[in-house]
């Protein structure tokens, strides 16, 4: 009771003399360091908001503006042209600081300046938007870039080069454009044209070019008036529908993870790993809050958005009914932590203070010895966010909304991120193929109760120090996860460090209070709906098997000394793999990303195109000559690489197709195309089709689809499987009900490249693979494979790399 005294800044007793007040000074000192700390937040924020909303401008340009306008005025030339004149006679007459003549003067060229000063801002930013909506450099080739583009570059430099902030950049950002429907129905033709016989071809022209010529200008005119109102007409309706409004499990359908590097150690000491990792964390945090993190920029020139940042820290995931809610809280100074089976809540800060990793460490130690035995039903708590949203919504109303229980799980809702210590150990063990296997199967799900999925991410810890995340996906997409974890283990190895017995550095200050114990009060019937939960997400779990080996032939090298994109060989190569295990070919998705728009996420790239087929088939024919697979290579690899950017730009299909379903729904239009276009399965609604019920496709008579995302913008990507520092995941969705998940995906990192495999078999299955590449690690690959058993070697395909590094 000693530390609850301590929090308390004063207590009172009343006795018959009176009322007697004890102030406690420590605490009264935290109030008030707190306070203090709470307003420069606030201070940096308005000087950030200053700073953002001003740039390419700063106050010391319009300082120089002002000078400039009273120096002229002294040397007796008029650079308003009589606009200061008009604004001192506007102003008005009578006794106030500005009733002499020279006051005036002064104050009607400050307006003067200022308004000079606004004025050029907004044209240098209109004029830097215009800048960045031309990507003719995009499909430039190599080493041909044109005086246009080099002049571009040159103007593009000029107006951001002075140092940005993580934001600097957002209002500068063009829309993402909404493409023509013709455009967009023709390259939707092309894409199925290899997949559909000639009689099943021509009846889809039909229905698209009625849908063309009746349907879609009405539902464009809709799109085009939001793409005006809103600063993204598809990340919002992407946001909600295919993330908020699912209700089946996140748990390896819809999160991904993150591992630790898996060929260095730093300390063997649990408690001393979280200490480093949380402190650089809340570092990152920090510079976040302040904006000091500078916004990714392709070539060093393109800015890209940077708004899914915002929800990184301080955010979970409010389940509902019929759609779940992203709460983002300003600030959090605390973590909730789970060890065996029972919840604590860490703080991290003592006052204003940041806690050092050395008094993290101690905090954490602390948590691992405390003996005291979970509440009734507080151990399998978390299982209620592993399995159905709807009965977690339920569960949540029903037993969560008053007393204890709404106190703790807002302990845990409000946290900075939760904190999972497990008691197992896990690292990957050259002499044992099975180690990464299991250490990612473990970050993917753990034992469905030892994670909570709602967070915005969890960082799990394993009783050898070795660590891992698991992300929720809804707030932004893994490479905006992957800048924290490169960050955390840089910081980790090369700044934090460890004494040789594996400890943080510096002595602890044994005065913190410990940990708190979250008190629950889970009553039998709550405990039902925790097993039940608990058992969905296990049937879940035990559905899905990961095996991880190493790749080492070859890399994006050679494939780079070939001439080729390796994005595009390792595509085509998995239609070759895919087309000589199966016999046929199916719908191909591979994510790009669209961050050079504002708000922009994702977009779908098909590369399953006529060009590549038609390679695929002549190398299954084996009498073509070696010079004419060369060439059908090399137009399928060009004809991919021109599908990837188009869909980098905001020329893609599905997004749009997306949008137009969506808006024929509200408007209660029906569409035989675009209701044939949504029972592909992955095509327009996204690979899991998460929509409402009323908004969602039939998956009746879906076709097979192969689904890789990627991201051009950083050096890695990742799905629900993310191995080592920022490398790479393996993302898969299935109808469990009917089909076991049956994935393959192979991540190599290091200096050569990265690809990744996936499949399926069933026509109510889609599958994901996802791949990035890290920098200092011998290459490794990954697989999964459901209960129905493992591929065959021919079907191990190469496939996706990052198309900004070719």
């Amino acid at each position: 009771m000693a530390e609850a005294h301590q929090a308390v800044a004063f207590q009172f007793t009343v006795t018959p003399e009176g009322v007697d007040f004890r102030l406690s000074r420590e605490a009264l000192k935290h109030v008030y360091l707190s306070g203090i700390n709470s307003w420069k937040k606030r201070l940096i924020r308005i000087k950030n908001g200053i700073l953002r909303g001003v740039y390419p401008g700063s106050p010391t340009s319009w300082l120089v503006v002002v000078m400039a306008t009273v120096g002229s005025s002294f040397c007796n030339v008029d650079v308003s042209l009589g606009l200061v004149g008009c604004i001192q006679r506007c102003l008005p007459q009578g006794c106030g600081p500005y009733q002499t003549p020279q006051t005036r003067a002064l104050l009607s060229m400050a307006i003067f300046s200022t308004g000079v000063w606004v004025t050029g801002i907004f044209f240098f930013r209109q004029t830097l938007k215009l800048l960045l909506s031309y990507h003719g450099w995009m499909f430039e080739m190599h080493g041909k870039t044109s005086n246009l583009t080099r002049i571009w570059a040159m103007c593009v430099r000029l107006l951001s080069s002075r140092h940005p902030m993580l934001y600097s950049f957002q209002t500068s950002l063009p829309k993402l454009p909404v493409p023509r429907v013709s455009a967009t129905i023709q390259r939707y033709l092309e894409s199925v044209r290899p997949l559909l016989d000639d009689e099943e071809y021509y009846r889809m022209e039909m229905l698209a070019k009625e849908f063309q010529n009746k349907t879609a200008p009405r539902l464009q005119k809709y799109l085009v008036l939001k793409s005006w109102w809103a600063s993204n007409y598809v990340s919002d309706w992407w946001e909600e529908y295919i993330y908020l409004r699912g209700r089946s499990p996140l748990m390896v359908n819809s999160n991904y993870y993150v591992m630790d590097l898996v060929l260095i150690k730093n300390t063997d000491v649990q408690a001393a790993r979280l200490g480093n990792t949380i402190h650089a964390m809340i570092m990152y945090r920090r510079k976040l809050d302040r904006e000091e993190i500078k916004p990714v920029m392709a070539l060093g020139i393109v800015p890209m958005c940077s708004y899914q940042m915002e929800r990184m820290f301080n955010t979970t995931r409010v389940p509902g009914k019929e759609t779940d809610v992203l709460q983002h809280l300003s600030d959090s100074r605390h973590v909730a932590v789970y060890h065996k089976g029972r919840f604590f809540k860490l703080w991290l800060y003592e006052g204003s203070r940041l806690l050092k990793p050395q008094d993290l460490e101690m905090q954490f130690q602390r948590i691992l010895d405390d003996p005291s035995p979970p509440q009734p039903g507080e151990e399998k708590l978390a299982a209620l966010t592993a399995g159905g949203r709807v009965e977690w919504a339920q569960a949540r109303q029903a037993f969560f909304s008053s007393g204890k229980n709404k106190a703790a799980l807002e302990a845990i809702e409000r946290a900075a991120f939760f904190v999972a210590l497990d008691e197992e150990s896990y690292r990957y063990d050259p002499e044992d193929e099975a180690s990464l296997s299991l250490y990612g199967k473990a970050l993917l799900h753990g034992n469905c109760y030892n994670r909570w999925f709602d967070k915005s991410f969890t960082l799990i810890s394993f009783k050898n120090g070795q660590l891992g995340l698991n992300a929720e996906h809804a707030w932004a997409d893994a490479p905006i996860i992957g800048h924290l974890w490169e960050f955390v283990l840089g910081t980790d190895s090369f700044h934090l460090g460890y004494t040789e017995t594996g400890h943080c550095l510096g002595k602890p200050n044994p005065a913190l209070p410990p940990p708190t114990r979250l008190q629950w009060d889970i009553p039998k019937q709550c405990q039902a709906v925790i097993e039940s939960s608990y058992q969905v997400a296990k049937a879940l779990a035990d559905d899905v098997e990961l095996y991880c080996f190493q790749f080492l032939p070859f890399g994006k090298g050679l494939i780079k000394k070939c001439r080729t994109s390796p994005d595009a060989f390792v595509q085509i190569a998995l239609q070759l793999a895919h087309f000589r295990d199966r016999g046929k070919f199916c719908l191909t998705y591979e994510a790009s990303m669209t961050r050079m728009f504002r708000e922009g996420r994702t977009e779908t790239v098909r590369s399953c195109t006529s060009e590549s087929t038609a390679f695929v088939q002549a190398m299954v024919e084996k009498s073509h000559a070696k010079a004419d697979l060369r060439d059908l290579f090399q137009k399928a690899a060009k004809k991919h690489q021109n599908m990837y950017r188009l869909a980098m730009t905001g020329a893609g299909i599905d997004r749009h197709l997306f949008c137009l379903y969506l808006v024929s729904k509200y408007l209660g239009v029906s569409s035989p195309f675009l209701a044939e276009v949504s029972t592909v399965v992955g095509c327009v609604l996204c690979p899991t089709a998460l929509l409402h019920p009323g908004l969602g496709p039939s998956h009746e008579g879906a076709r097979p689809v192969f689904c890789l995302a990627g991201s051009p913008e950083a050096p890695w990507r990742a799905g629900p499987a993310f191995p080592p520092t920022p490398q790479l995941g393996l993302r898969s969705w299935a109808q469990r009900e009917q089909h076991p998940l049956r994935v393959v995906g192979v991540l190599v990192t290091g200096n050569r490249q990265t690809y990744d495999l996936s499949g399926g078999d069933s026509t109510t299955e889609t599958s994901e693979a996802v791949v990035g590449r890290g920098s200092s690690h011998k290459p490794y690959v990954a697989c999964a494979k459901g209960t129905t058993g493992w591929w065959p070697g021919s079907s191990c395909t190469l496939s996706r790399t990052v198309p900004g590094s070719e």
